[in-house]
């Protein structure tokens, strides 16, 4: 008798979950607008719940209708594609360089992605500045 109380306490809870779906496919690597949202009347943990925690955000693999989406789908617009040509900027202390580089993958601002030095064809690793550039070295977050 006690389980059947403690059960039925639980049933509203679970009514009032949400968990946000798109409404239709959705590519990667397209930005994601309110008009592709719904929120569905389920709980899946782990899953995001609001329309504001993916507007404006690119998804990362393809996203299909009505599967909750997970915040590990979605990431920061990308600014950088591959192939494109990005300047690369390294600064330690006083001293400070900037070369030209070539991008071998793409990203959005905070991703650290990996560029081809075009002087030296040497590549490194670098993070994604707010700018455009790619901060490499020492201190990766370099004010712009």
């Amino acid at each position: 008798m006690m389980w059947r109380v403690c059960l039925l306490c639980l049933l509203p809870a679970l009514a009032g979950a949400e968990t946000l779906v798109p409404k239709r496919t959705i590519r990667a690597q397209s930005i994601i607008t309110a008009e592709d949202l719904a929120i569905a009347a389920r709980d899946t943990p782990g899953a995001l719940t609001r329309p504001d925690e993916a507007i404006g955000l690119e998804a990362r693999v393809t996203l299909y209708a009505n599967r909750p989406l997970r915040p590990d789908d979605l990431g920061p617009a990308s600014i950088i594609d591959r192939n494109a040509f990005v300047l690369l900027r390294y600064a330690k202390g006083s001293l400070q360089i900037a070369a030209e580089g070539r991008a071998l993958s793409r990203g959005g601002i905070g991703d650290v992605i990996r560029v081809m030095n075009l002087a030296s064809k040497t590549s490194v690793s670098g993070q994604i500045r707010p700018d455009g550039s790619v901060a490499v070295g020492p201190n990766p977050n370099l004010s712009p």
